[in-house]
């Protein structure tokens, strides 16, 4: 028996090692084969002896369902910490900081070193706090609660496969983390749940106070460790040293861990962090930051509420919660009618939001939200804010269904149903499809016919029954002055500018068309490899593939368009009056030929048109969105969220300055 205990013992100290190498180190040291069948044999000889130590890796099977959430008081308190919603407070901080350290130095009874603070990412999850004792097992783990009293939930903590059950350490001692759920796992649930979940920090909270083991274990939590709250004997000098002991001991950490030793320093950290938020696989909210002197720590001590050293520097809030009031319904220009969720107003990211995308049906359903529900709205990148689901246990009796609408809510007619979306055919006779199409048609680049708003287009469609884009080459003088707040000058200049639009590129034309899927990007792509109008018309779907960035979805789009009567018949009526240009441009050698460039904010020395016409012409390929693929984005004053994901993802970033000395040198 004894034999077989040291055995089983032996296994459990491999098995555990092998995990922590996996999980923590992600440096697998055996195949899961290999893994299983060692396993397999830990479970035989457990059976066999009658025996389960509780830091074998058995104990993570998490198939019982329990009672209840026992209460549990912790060894040290659990802090909650004080807030900066600015840099301006963040400096005050720091500033109070300097002081302290200052005078007590100045009173000569002791010197504390200058101030260095540690910066970490701030995560979006659930606090837990884990208890270890003078063997290093695992004794308890319990959620923070109060910050004295916390609830119990040890069984759901042992399913987080990198939490150790034994640690090297015979002092004991708690260690606080934050249970999460990434964003990878989140996605995987959501796949095959009845109930997709709304967020992870949701889905992490649900997990870890579920009495159902097998739903927690479902979730595939991840656990990131951060700070000592307690432990017996000498304590760490300072918090670098904290940090070392927590990953020698094989508790998962973020990898994010930097120092500042002044405030520029300390700012450049949280602009790093606030950059790369969107590209990490898990949620943070902010930025903590930590005096690392653990004397410093003592001296300063706490508020009722707070420790005076260390702070949380809070980023803008991307989720709210506020009442659906109505859902509206739009047409957009290729006719599919849209649901937007009508708010009541909430700040969010620093805005007031009141409207919220429902992409159709089959999400507000999937979500099931309802008119008069409490719902969880999230804006990210200056988009518009989407609905994630609703946040009370409500449903529809509690207020009113969202019902699809029939017919069109602008022209009347009956509606078609293409998936999962709807579609009002009435293109000619319906005010938003029309009006959009001839905006978009009149474009800068597009047709570029300046002066053609969407309110004088409206005018257009209901004074003088304008339904066809080519209606536009034909209206005089008088017709334009009937329209209200159209003068002679309007009415001349707005001529002018239609008769300057009969001479346009075949990359305006194309994209004036309004084929979906097909920006002005492509537009050019298409010029440069068809030449002619008559070229892209009569391409196959090979050959449409073969132009750089048109895959199938995009070839077949253009195909579509191009084999319908009456869009055909339409542009044979607008070439009666337009001329496709086409020009063989000499492309210049420079640092940007055949390179993907993005402009993103104001231009000082040529407009955002002349610089995208230069870029052109010396050999780059110009887009409107940041992406890995971008090779260099030049930017002006107030660039925004594209410079910013620039940064993050890596990119090449320009001043218009740079661009410009680039260009005068290499050129």
């Amino acid at each position: 028996m004894e034999e077989k205990r040291i055995e089983m013992e032996r296994l459990i100290e491999q098995l555990n090692a092998y995990a922590k190498a996996y999980y923590t180190y992600d440096a697998p040291l055996v195949s899961d084969q290999e893994y299983d069948a060692l396993y397999d044999q830990l479970v035989a000889l457990e059976k066999d002896l009658g025996m389960v130590l509780p830091y074998s890796p058995t104990q993570r099977v998490g198939d019982a369902v329990l009672s209840t959430l026992p209460k549990h008081e912790h060894l040290g308190r659990l802090w909650s910490l004080d807030k900066a919603q600015s840099l301006q407070e963040l400096m005050a901080w720091h500033q109070r900081n300097l002081s302290f350290v200052e005078k007590v130095n100045g009173e000569g009874v002791e010197i504390l070193p200058p101030i260095k603070y540690i910066v970490t990412r701030k995560f979006d999850g659930l606090t837990v706090n884990l208890t270890y004792d003078e063997e290093g097992i695992l004794v308890t783990a319990a959620t923070r609660g109060n910050g004295a009293l916390g609830e119990e939930v040890t069984a759901q903590v042992k399913t987080i496969t990198s939490v150790p059950l034994k640690i090297n350490s015979t002092r004991p001692l708690e260690i606080h983390g934050e249970a999460m759920m990434t964003k990878e796992a989140l996605m995987a649930y959501n796949k095959d749940a009845e109930v997709p979940l709304k967020n992870t920090r949701n889905g992490a909270a649900g997990a870890l106070r579920n009495l159902n083991l097998q739903e927690t274990r479902r979730r595939n939590l991840t656990a990131f460790f951060y700070d000592i709250g307690y432990i017996e004997g000498t304590p760490f000098k300072n918090y670098r040293e904290m940090m070392a002991f927590i990953k020698d001991q094989g508790f998962l950490t973020d990898g994010y861990f930097k120092a500042a030793e002044d405030f520029a320093t300390l700012e450049k950290w949280i602009k790093e962090i606030e950059e790369e938020r969107q590209e990490l696989n898990f949620d943070i909210d902010g930025v903590v930051v930590a005096i690392d002197d653990q004397r410093t720590r003592e001296l300063l001590g706490y508020t009722i509420k707070f420790p005076r050293w260390a702070i949380a520097y809070k980023f803008e809030a991307e989720e709210a919660v506020t009442k659906l009031l109505a859902v509206e319904w739009n047409v957009g220009r290729s006719g599919r009618v849209n649901p937007t969720a009508i708010l009541a107003p909430v700040d969010l990211s620093g805005v007031t939001v009141k409207r919220a995308t429902l992409n159709n049906m089959d999400d507000i359903k999937r979500k099931g939200v309802y008119v008069g529900a409490e719902v969880l709205i999230r804006r990210s990148n200056d988009v518009i804010p989407e609905i994630l689901g609703v946040v009370d246990e409500g449903g529809p009796e509690d207020g009113e269904e969202i019902m699809a609408p029939d017919t069109c809510p602008s022209c009347g007619a009956p509606l078609l149903e293409e998936g999962a979306h709807l579609f009002c055919e009435n293109s000619l006779s319906c005010k938003p499809q029309m009006v959009k199409s001839i905006v978009h048609y009149a474009g800068r680049d597009a047709m570029n016919i300046e002066g053609l708003s969407e309110k004088t287009v409206e005018q257009l469609f209901e004074k003088l029954d304008l339904k066809e884009v080519s209606r536009l080459y034909t209206l005089t003088r008088d017709e334009l002055m009937s329209l209200d707040k159209v003068k002679e000058k309007k009415a001349d200049n707005l001529l002018r500018a239609i008769e300057a639009s009969r001479k346009r590129p075949l990359h305006a034309f194309l994209y004036a068309l309004g084929i979906p899927n097909v920006g002005i990007s492509t537009s050019r792509d298409l010029e440069a490899r068809f030449k002619t109008l008559e070229g892209v018309r009569k391409a196959s779907l090979e050959e449409l593939m073969a132009v750089p960035d048109v895959g199938e979805i995009v070839a077949k789009s253009i195909k579509t368009f191009f084999d319908a009567e009456e869009i055909v018949a339409e542009m044979d009526a607008l070439l009666a009056h337009v001329e496709i240009l086409y020009e063989e441009k000499e492309i210049t050698e420079s640092p940007f030929t055949d390179k993907t460039v993005v402009l993103t904010g104001t231009l000082e020395k040529f407009t955002r048109k002349d610089a995208e016409e230069k870029l052109l012409l010396w050999g780059a390929k110009v887009t409107s969105s940041v992406s890995k693929k971008t090779d260099f984005v030049v930017y002006g004053k107030e660039a925004g969220s594209k410079l910013t994901k620039a940064e993050a993802l890596g990119v090449k970033t320009l001043t218009e300055e740079e661009f410009l000395t680039l260009v005068e040198e290499k050129t």
